[in-house]
């Protein structure tokens, strides 16, 4: 495991050369566009694919932050904006991740599947860190609801992040800072 930290910084699309220079217990400072979605939203994505074989945009090299964003402020992009429990996205992450998705944001252990997948295809889980849901928010710079509207603060969002702070806690070789050893 990773024993002297560094503090990286990303910006998205993420490459496989970029995910593959990443190791467990990186920070790292995401700029960019990172799309939001939760279960529902996830439902909703993989259903569309079984339907039509494609998703409705393309994953390739993007991240989802696992966020259900409260209300913004007048005058501000969003609200609050902290990680939810990842868990509950672990029934479709392997299908998205197939797609070329190669970043997660939420909190919490992810499944054997779904560690199995980031290996697999190259990909990342990120933790952000939870209780700090109006600090995360500074660091978007917009938001925009591009799928699901009816779905509410679970609807898919884009967001432009600057320095969104997050630690890699999976990387692509499978190494996972919730392991003891």
């Amino acid at each position: 495991m990773k024993t002297n930290t560094q503090k990286i910084s990303l910006t998205t699309p993420l490459t496989d050369s970029v995910v593959s220079s990443l190791q467990a217990g990186d920070l790292v400072l995401l700029s960019g566009r990172l799309y939001t979605a939760r279960d529902a939203a996830h439902k909703r994505l993989v259903e569309h694919f079984q339907k039509e074989g494609k998703l409705p945009f393309s994953l390739k090299g993007e991240v989802i932050y696992y966020v259900g964003p409260a209300p913004a402020k007048p005058g501000y992009p969003i609200g609050p904006a902290g990680p939810t429990t990842s868990y509950r996205m672990d029934p479709y992450t392997p299908l998205l991740l197939q797609q070329g998705l190669k970043g997660m944001i939420g909190k919490g252990l992810r499944s054997k599947e779904v560690i199995e997948a980031i290996q697999k295809e190259k990909a990342v889980y990120f933790t952000a860190v939870g209780g700090a849901a109006a600090l995360i928010s500074k660091s978007i710079i917009s938001s925009k609801v591009i799928l699901y509207e009816d779905l509410g603060t679970e609807a898919i969002r884009e967001l432009v992040v600057k320095d969104f702070p997050a630690i890699v806690t999976i990387d692509c070789f499978g190494r996972n800072l919730y392991d003891r050893e």
